[in-house]
């Protein structure tokens, strides 16, 4: 027995020493990130980086092609595309290198090096290493890089690299080794200096967030410009934004964001958490994410919700500040944002606003509002915790992707939500949930597909307290049809400054026709026959 205690003892004094010098890692590398962004965004135009060489065959100078990758890549309206090689996954893009002396198949190699985070794992997909062949066309398959030198022209060689369509996003670091097939000890390695900006890929037919519709595409992944619903339902009212997706602060305050959320490097290739990552770090309430929520009306401190027209101010005092959370945001602006932040990286998102927006805070798919035997209401219910409320709107986003994770059927748009409301998992977070899920009431599936379906499907019940009832009330009223009256986004391709004809009305895209009492009362049948069971 002692001894077994003893093995336990030092099997968990491992793990925490594992662990610590994980997190150790981590740090230190979320730190370098904060440190270079924000002296990169103070001093854009700085420059340089060091040579690295042997005695072998030395590369002595890198070209990324920058602005040719970022063209066939749909990311050249990046201003970072004149320091930074952007690009997206699962599409092929070019570079080319100099040597010090004419490269050799028969006698030299040349490997090339794709490094992700701070501790880069083949097995884990985070770092890929490629012998550059001959041939005429890079092609991954199952999910490897591959490399091809396509023309060699003396000390002038042009490589072609395919990254898989499911790799991580974020910066990644590009090293060329190059040595001596005969003496694998005799190496030289010359680091690329520049940031390598990977993307999602929606103009990939194997990428999860591929969309078909060029339109589309245009829309929710180019257009940095674009409306948040306000208003009512009877008097919706676009108010303009300018989301900036495309400015030189964006991507760096993104992959800063996505460092301080838990989402670990090796799954930061799943659109899915990726989308859900977002929704957490828009807010501040867990992470020391983007903004600050506030809805007392105090503002003196900070900036009032509703000055803000713009994503680009807020990102901009973000990173000015060192990675401090803006003063203020409430539903509109946390959607805004994340609309800057998915088209950053290449999601496909919109904004929608829904009209009556319940907000059921105890999973009862109900809003419920209690009152004494004299009609007063009883906040917080008989126990107190019972805080259930209806917004006149709330705004929230859609995000396009497939859902490997669900059955057939149930991909394509997904809700997130960053506004902070409820806890999901530890922290508050929201989504991604199915809208196909939430219209058919199927509120089995991941990820809050139960909030989301109370937020437009929610009957409104009024309890009044009755002392012939066993539990001390009784309903004595229900509307199953105050919910979710109408739920709006921008129109594809259409952009009014001046009136609201871009508004588009997918009510039906959220809910059935059958009316939102409907899958309701069903799913309450069905929770009730399972209890009872």
């Amino acid at each position: 027995r002692e001894c077994l205690v003893g093995l336990l003892y030092r099997t968990i004094m491992n793990i925490g020493r594992e662990r610590k010098v994980r997190e150790v890692a981590q740090t230190a590398y979320v730190n370098n990130l904060r440190t270079n962004f924000t002296n990169n965004f103070r001093n854009r135009r700085s420059v340089g980086g060091p040579e690295i060489g042997t005695d072998c065959v030395k590369v002595e100078t890198i070209e990324l092609y920058k602005s040719q990758n970022a063209e066939a890549h749909h990311t050249d309206r990046f201003v970072l595309t004149e320091e930074s090689l952007i690009i997206r996954r699962g599409a092929n893009f070019f570079i080319a290198l100099r040597t010090d002396r004419v490269f050799d198949p028969a006698v030299d190699d040349m490997r090339i090096t794709m490094e992700f985070g701070p501790t880069p794992s083949i097995t884990k997909g985070t770092k890929a290493v490629m012998l550059a062949t001959f041939g005429d066309k890079a092609e991954s398959c199952g999910g490897r890089w591959d490399a091809v030198i396509t023309n060699l022209n003396e000390n002038d060689i042009v490589l072609e690299i395919a990254s898989p369509s499911n790799c991580p996003i974020g910066i990644w670091r590009c090293s060329v080794i190059t040595g001596l097939i005969e003496n694998k000890r005799m190496v030289s390695i010359k680091k690329v200096e520049e940031d390598i900006y990977m993307l999602l890929n929606p103009w990939n037919k194997d990428d999860n967030v591929y969309l078909s519709d060029e339109a589309e595409r245009n829309e929710y992944v180019l257009n940095d410009v674009g409306k948040v619903w306000m208003g009512s339902y009877k008097e919706p009212k676009g108010r303009r934004w300018v989301f900036g997706q495309f400015e030189d602060v964006t991507l760096p305050c993104v992959i800063l964001l996505l460092e301080l959320s838990d989402l670990p490097h090796e799954d930061r290739g799943n659109p899915v958490l990726i989308a859900r990552a977002i929704s957490a770090v828009v807010n501040d309430a867990d992470e020391g994410g983007l903004t600050i929520g506030r809805w007392d009306g105090n503002y003196a401190d900070g900036t009032s919700p509703h000055a803000w027209t713009g994503s680009l101010p807020i990102m901009e005092e973000y990173m000015n500040s060192g990675g401090q959370p803006v003063a203020y945001a409430q539903c509109w602006v946390f959607s805004a944002l994340t609309v800057t932040i998915c088209r950053a990286l290449g999601l496909p998102c919109r904004t929608t606003t829904n009209y009556v927006s319940a907000h059921d805070t105890n999973s009862s798919l109900t809003v419920d509002k209690f009152f004494d035997s004299r009609g007063e209401e009883i906040v917080g219910g008989p126990d107190g915790s019972c805080h259930d409320s209806c917004w006149n709107f709330h705004v929230w986003n859609d995000v396009w992707m497939s859902r490997p994770d669900l059955p057939q059927g149930y991909g394509g748009w997904q809700i997130i939500d960053a506004t902070p409301q409820e806890m999901s998992e530890s922290l508050m977070r929201c989504g991604p949930a199915s809208v196909e899920a939430v219209r058919k009431g199927q509120v089995g599936f991941m990820y809050d597909t139960p909030f989301v379906f109370s937020e437009v499907n929610a009957d409104v019940c009024h309890f009044r307290e009755d002392t012939q009832s066993e539990w001390g009330f009784s309903r004595s009223r229900m509307n199953q049809y105050h919910v979710g009256r109408r739920i709006i986004t921008k129109r594809v391709d259409v952009d009014d400054d001046v009136g609201d004809s871009d508004m588009w009305d997918v009510t039906v895209e959220y809910k059935s026709p059958e009316g939102n009492g409907f899958f309701t009362r069903k799913l309450i049948n069905i929770l009730l026959i399972v209890v009872c069971c």
